[in-house]
């Protein structure tokens, strides 16, 4: 099971972060977002920060800004959590290898809640390298907010998923519990924050402990 946080800003937090055994650091390019960022901090001193895998958060982005950022702070992954058409994806992907950019990852984002219909996904497989169930609000995640896991039992595509939406700490005998064969990491954010982009290192220590991740 792999380990992505998102809604990282500051840069001691980002260094005591990677201490842990996590798998990605989530960065937001979405200006509404409280966890927005500008500058990725490239702790030039660390091997670690520069070998993990850093995902770009983007909601219905232009498609030159996100280029632009993927070459700005070497990004892994682009993430997708608005209304992008599986064309939109086309045209990214497209663009990318255009530029010659590096090997780049994408994801996309579906926000779940009691009505949600999985099919709406099928557009996106073979286009997507994973999705990513968010509980449905307002606003595009970080709301702390969860949805009922039961409704992944729907989900039949075949494209490898993450799960988001108010993962707390408290919800580790859930996560075990998760026998989804397409199931394949966390995405934790808010539950896990003193203030928003500022998280509790510790807290997610005992988080990844207790899941055996240590």
């Amino acid at each position: 099971m792999e380990v992505k946080v998102c809604g990282m800003r500051e840069t001691d937090n980002i260094r005591d972060l990677i201490q842990l055994p996590i798998d990605y650091i989530g960065f937001i390019f979405y200006k509404k977002s409280a966890r927005y960022v500008e500058l990725i901090p490239t702790l030039k001193d660390s091997k670690r920060f520069k070998n993990i895998k850093k995902v770009g958060v983007f909601v219905n982005a232009e498609i030159d800004f996100i280029l632009n950022t993927i070459k700005k702070f070497n990004l892994n992954v682009i993430q997708l959590h608005g209304k992008e058409t599986p064309q939109y994806l086309r045209d990214l992907k497209l663009n990318c290898k255009r530029i010659n950019l590096p090997t780049i990852e994408f994801w996309k984002v579906f926000s779940i809640d009691d009505s949600f219909d999985f099919n709406e996904t099928k557009p996106y497989e073979q286009l997507a390298d994973k999705f990513l169930f968010d509980t449905k609000t307002p606003q595009h995640g970080g709301s702390g907010q969860k949805f009922n896991w039961d409704l992944l039992n729907n989900y039949t595509g075949q494209t490898p998923f993450f799960l988001s939406g108010g993962i707390s700490i408290a919800d580790t005998e859930g996560v075990k519990n998760v026998q989804h064969p397409q199931f394949w990491g966390l995405d934790v954010n808010s539950k896990f924050e003193i203030t928003p982009a500022l998280k509790d290192i510790q807290m997610l220590h005992s988080f990844l402990d207790t899941l055996g991740l240590l």
